[in-house]
């Protein structure tokens, strides 16, 4: 067999092979070398990060016919093949040792077994294609948060997408050379059809190798599966950080701004369809990152830092009125790919919730498309997909915050959960310690389906911290780890829960959109304790005057005692359901820390007197 240094100098010519050998690693050169024996491309471009590398990339993008201009100047359209649009959690794997195991939660693989097949899959796939060999760094570079990767990928759209969505790693590379450690990334999108979309969905892999740290990702070209940077880096992040004493979470990072121009930074995590773009966007503060998290001690204190540089978000029911920044940008020339929306006769765009009527045709993931176009098993098709998407750089929102790229990230001054629940939790809520916000707030997350978008109404799914499908570590583990790391901070941020969806006797929502502003703005306050609370069973709520106060200066409308009353009343029935199923859950996963039950049991208690005390619902002025 040729060693690597006779295969990277035979199938790499001079110019991409000067650029590689720039970075001084054998462990690279052999990852690379490997795989262009095993993809067997064409050709192979190697890019140092530059402007020229970068706008490279972007134009095989458009001449491979992954993209398209659109109207716009800057604007592309991808599209995904019909059935490729989602994450695919099936074929989605933590590949394992033999004997090893994670949580039913989990879909795992043996690992010398499903390396066998991803490579078979592999074999020659990348026959006749360029391949792009990238690198990237996660968080900003030369810090404490710095992680470096390497993306190996014939999908010129997926390396477009890293390059909007991700700091650029070639001269972190070059810096580091022998001591680079790296997270690598395998893809290739397979054959394509005429279309040129993936043709081979039954042979759609996506796996995640732990001992070496390397994800693979086969015949598919939807983001969530391909740009490996993104939920699949976050799994061996977790692993890594695991190890090491920090956390990876799926939260938001914002700066909330307060009095006499102060920002404090909450970081917050909300499963999907729960409000966490929307309360990462709010107008009046700004956005440090929309999506991924990577928080570690410094000096005692929790400071957090965005993974990513770029947006890639749902863009269903994006609207002028609910979210006129991210409106703003996508009407806005600049770098955007818009991904299985439709496109009108005239290059616009058009997606489900969009400002004004339905276009009557374009063009779409299905192909031409009309109103009332059904698919094959006669189902109506939508003009947009619901999980069509953007991918933008953050630097193009008006509430960018400052410190997006600063290498000591940002103090956290809270952390917030919420989750999709009509009729337990309160709006918001402070929880007594640490301890019990993980445990309480972060842990115990449920949210409820909503018959619109995800079946049968009203199932409350279990997601502790937002972080169920991207866990890589026993579940019990992860919540050790976040106990553990609270009690090593000097002052750990206060932890909050959140609600936007509690609902009254009528079935119509207690909350307004825009109300989570002053929940927020309340909280700002709790942390720099500028405002006292009432201590109830469940944590300390807020006092009436202040959100009266509050809702006048920051809404401007009179917030009544009435609405005060029904959204803070304390639920104890409820409240004792949710204690019961949380604690069923934790009895069957393994290893379950003892301190979940016994702050389970704690919390059941003061419910349980609270109730025998006031009754079953309580008004917050009892418990003053």
């Amino acid at each position: 067999m040729e060693n690597t240094e006779e295969i990277l100098r035979k199938r790499i010519d001079n110019n991409n092979y000067e650029k590689l050998l720039e970075i001084n690693n054998p462990e690279l050169y052999s990852f690379v070398a490997k795989y262009i024996e095993l993809c067997n491309p064409r050709s192979v471009f190697i890019s140092n990060s530059s402007p020229e590398d970068i706008d490279y990339i972007r134009r095989k993008a458009i001449e491979n016919h992954e993209e398209e201009h659109l109207r716009t100047p800057g604007h592309t359209i991808h599209f995904d093949a019909y059935g490729d649009q989602g994450r695919d959690k099936a074929h989605t794997k933590i590949l394992l040792e033999k004997g090893e195991t994670l949580d039913e939660f989990i879909v795992t693989g043996e690992r010398e077994e499903n390396l066998l097949e991803i490579n078979s899959i592999l074999k020659d796939i990348m026959n006749e294609r360029e391949m792009f060999v990238c690198f990237f760094t996660l968080a900003p570079e030369n810090s404490i948060f710095s992680i470096h990767c390497v993306q190996i990928t014939d999908s010129p759209y997926v390396a477009h997408s890293e390059n909007i969505l991700y700091r650029q790693g070639y001269g972190e590379f070059v810096r580091l050379g022998k001591d680079a450690r790296f997270f690598k990334f395998v893809h290739s999108q397979g054959e394509l059809d005429e279309r040129f979309v993936c043709k081979n969905l039954d042979k759609r892999r996506i796996y995640i190798d732990l001992k070496e740290e390397t994800v693979y990702s086969t015949n598919t070209q939807y983001g969530g599966n391909t740009i490996g940077l993104k939920k699949l880096a976050m799994r061996l992040a977790i692993s890594r950080c695991a190890k090491e004493g920090w956390l990876t979470e799926h939260m938001l990072i914002m700066g909330v701004h307060g009095p006499q121009g102060r920002v404090t930074y909450f970081t917050g995590a909300f499963p999907s369809l729960c409000g966490k773009t929307s309360t990462a966007m709010l107008e009046g503060e700004s956005i440090v990152g929309d999506d991924i998290a990577y928080i570690k001690n410094k000096n005692g204190f929790a400071f957090a830092a965005n993974v990513e540089k770029g947006m890639f978000g749902i863009i269903q029911g994006v609207n002028s009125k609910d979210d006129p920044i991210q409106w703003k940008t996508l009407h806005t020339p600049g770098e955007i790919i818009f991904s299985n929306v439709l496109v009108t006769e005239d290059g616009s765009v058009y997606w489900i919730g969009h400002d004004g009527d339905v276009p009557e045709r374009g063009y779409n993931h299905s192909g031409e498309w009309f109103k009332g176009k059904k698919d094959s098993k006669g189902n109506e098709i939508p003009p947009s997909h619901p999980n069509a998407r953007f991918t933008l750089p953050l630097e193009s929102l008006d509430n960018i915050d400052p410190n997006l790229n600063n290498p000591e990230g940002v103090l956290v001054g809270g952390f917030i959960y919420g989750g999709r629940d009509s009729d337990t939790w309160v709006p918001v809520c402070e929880s007594f310690d640490w301890e019990h916000g993980i445990i309480m707030k972060g842990a115990s997350i449920e949210s409820e389906t909503t018959a619109a978008t995800l079946g049968k109404e009203g199932v409350r799914e279990f997601n502790p911290m937002s972080n169920l499908d991207f866990l890589s570590i026993p579940i019990a583990k992860y919540i050790t780890i976040n106990l553990e790391f609270g009690k090593n901070l000097a002052k750990p941020p206060k932890i909050f829960g959140v609600n936007y969806f509690l609902k009254g006797a009528d079935g119509n929502f207690l909350n307004e959109k825009n109300d989570k502003k002053v929940w927020l703005k309340w909280m700002d306050l709790r942390v720099h304790d500028e405002v006292t609370a009432i201590k109830t069973p469940i944590g300390y709520i807020p006092h009436y005057k202040d959100l009266k106060e509050l809702f006048e200066k920051v809404l401007y409308k009179d917030y009544s005692y009435d609405d005060y009353v029904k959204q803070f009343q304390i639920r104890v029935p409820e409240n004792l359901s949710k204690v019961e199923r949380i604690k069923s859950i934790y009895l069957k996963i393994k290893d379950t820390p003892v301190r979940v039950f016994e702050v389970l049991e704690e919390e059941k208690e003061r419910l349980i007197k609270a109730s025998q005390r006031f009754g079953d619902y309580i008004l917050p002025e009892k418990f003053i």
